[in-house]
C-alpha cells in the first residue's frame, strides 16, 4: 500500500490558498514544516512569515522558500506576535499540536480587522458522527492513490507525492479534540468561526476578523 500513499496536506493547500483575502500583503504560516505551503503563499502575497518550533523543519524550509519568506524558529504559543498586522494567518496540520484555547486568541490578535484565519488540522476520530467521512476517506485514499501512481508511472509527475521531509516531521499520533469539540471551542473564542470536517482525516477552521 506504500506505493499508493500520497500527501493529504499538499492536497489541501489549495483550500487554504482560496481563502486568502484580496489584496493580501502579509501572511503568517503557523507550523510551516518544510516550507511547501509557504513557498506557494509567496507566489500570491507580498511577504510570508513562516513559523515552526522544529529546528529541523525550519532548516528545510529555508532551502525551499523564495526571498519574500522569513523563516522563524519559534513556538506560536510563546513568540511575540505583532498586533493587528497580518492580512491572513494560515496553518496546515499544526493546530492539533497546541491548546486551541491559548493559540486561537493569540492568532486573532495578530490579524488585522477584516483579516482571515484559515487552518487545516487533524481531529480525534468521532465515528458515531463522522462515519460517512471516514468511509469516504478510506475508499477515496486508495482511488486517488491509484490515480496519482498512474501519473508517476507515465512521467507526468505527482504534486501530492510524499516528500522525504515527512520522515523527520513532528507527529501527534492522537489529536485531543474531535471536530465537534473544535467547532464548539472555536465558536466560543472566535464568534462567527466555522469548522467543518474534511474527507481526508482533517478539519477546516475559517474565521473572518470583524
Amino acid at each position: 500500500m506504500r506505493a499508493l500513499a500520497w500527501d493529504h496536506n499538499a492536497y489541501y493547500h489549495r483550500l487554504l490558498l482560496r481563502h486568502l483575502p484580496r489584496p493580501c500583503g502579509r501572511v503568517l504560516d503557523v507550523g510551516c514544516g518544510a516550507g511547501g505551503l509557504a513557498a506557494e503563499l509567496a507566489t500570491r502575497v507580498d511577504h510570508v512569515d513562516a513559523l515552526d518550533r522544529s529546528a529541523a523543519m525550519i532548516e528545510l524550509a529555508k532551502r525551499a522558500v523564495p526571498a519574500n519568506v522569513t523563516c522563524i524558529l519559534a513556538d506560536a504559543l510563546d513568540v511575540p506576535l505583532p498586533e493587528s498586522e497580518y492580512d491572513a494567518i494560515v496553518s496546515m496540520t499544526a493546530l492539533h499540536h497546541m491548546p486551541l484555547e491559548k493559540v486561537l486568541p493569540r492568532l486573532a490578535g495578530a490579524l488585522r480587522p477584516g483579516g482571515v484565519l484559515a487552518a487545516v488540522a487533524l481531529p480525534r476520530p468521532d465515528l458515531l458522527w463522522e462515519w460517512p467521512a471516514e468511509l469516504a476517506a478510506a475508499v477515496g485514499h486508495r482511488l486517488f492513490g491509484v490515480a496519482f501512481a498512474a501519473r508517476r508511472a507515465t512521467g507526468r509527475g505527482d504534486p501530492y507525492a510524499i516528500e522525504p521531509s515527512h520522515a523527520v516531521m513532528p507527529v501527534v499520533l492522537r489529536s485531543p479534540l474531535t471536530t465537534r469539540d473544535v467547532r464548539a471551542l472555536a465558536i466560543d473564542l472566535l464568534p462567527g468561526a466555522s469548522v467543518r470536517r474534511l474527507v481526508f482525516w482533517r478539519y477546516f477552521l475559517l474565521w473572518h476578523k470583524p
